[in-house]
């Protein structure tokens, strides 16, 4: 299925919010005609009146996709929407935060092609990553277009089972908090060694949006790239024995992190 059988056959986005906007933003710059797309939602922003799109109106019977972007608390209200869907013919998406594929197979059908994805939140700027994992129903067909449909707001890796989503979710979906934490007590520390505040937190800021598309661009990895950046007994070395401290360092202090994430994605997505 290409973005021509999506525009044929159509595709509904139940929630249009920061990620359903952005995704819908993705694939009418891709080319998918707005005219094949319905939204549903309850408070539709002007943006979104704005792109041409079918706005709450009925559903057609035979849609290519349907995506779910709403947040996991509303998922039962708003799933009956597209509850007539199920059984087969339409590839179900879902980019809701914990929402296990069984969960879906329970409103839809286990004969349902379903496919769970993790996006993260750089991709309302299109430099996310999603993770994503399909049912048995789900083929390899299936997969691919919902990985060209979330490649619209980033890269894309495909999982090899659903219980690797919590390790996702601790990685890549609440991540992005972790670094905001780190430009936030970077510029602390700049501040404590006598820089203005708004200078400190412009060099940390740009520090690390620059070291990031350092490392997803050289040829490199990141540990010859700290490497590159070390000087025997300079500044870096210095500040590195402290960071890298195995008692104390990034190294038991990020493991810890990443499982505390990991454990509580898994206590709430079987609670």
């Amino acid at each position: 299925m290409d973005m021509s059988d999506i525009s044929d056959r159509g595709l509904a986005l139940l929630g249009c919010g920061k990620m359903g906007s952005a995704m819908l933003a993705g694939w009418l710059d891709r080319g998918l005609a707005p005219s094949s797309v319905w939204v549903m939602d309850p408070y539709p922003s002007d943006w979104l009146k704005a792109q041409g799109v079918h706005i709450n109106a009925d559903l057609p019977d035979d849609l290519a996709v349907a995506v779910v972007a709403v947040k996991p608390q509303m998922m039962g209200a708003a799933l009956p929407a597209f509850q007539a869907l199920g059984g087969g013919g339409t590839l179900f998406v879902s980019v809701a935060a914990g929402t296990l594929l069984k969960t879906f197979e329970a409103s839809f059908g286990a004969s349902t092609p379903i496919v769970r994805a993790m996006p993260n939140t750089p991709a309302a700027i299109g430099r996310g990553v999603t993770a994503l994992v399909g049912n048995q129903a789900a083929s390899a067909e299936d997969m691919a277009t919902a990985r060209a449909l979330l490649a619209a707001v980033g890269q894309t890796v495909q999982l090899e089972n659903e219980a690797q989503m919590d390790a996702v979710t601790a990685v890549s979906g609440s991540g992005p908090a972790y670094v905001f934490h780190l430009i936030e007590t970077l510029a602390a520390a700049g501040v404590a060694q006598g820089l203005p505040e708004a200078m400190a937190m412009q060099l940390a800021k740009a520090t690390v949006g620059g070291a990031g598309a350092l490392a997803e661009t050289a040829e490199d990895d990141p540990s010859q790239l700290r490497v590159n950046v070390t000087s025997p007994n300079g500044t870096t070395q210095a500040a590195l024995e402290v960071l890298m401290d195995e008692a104390a360092g990034f190294p038991p202090l990020l493991a810890r992190a990443v499982k505390a994430a990991a454990d509580r994605s898994r206590e709430l997505s079987h609670e």
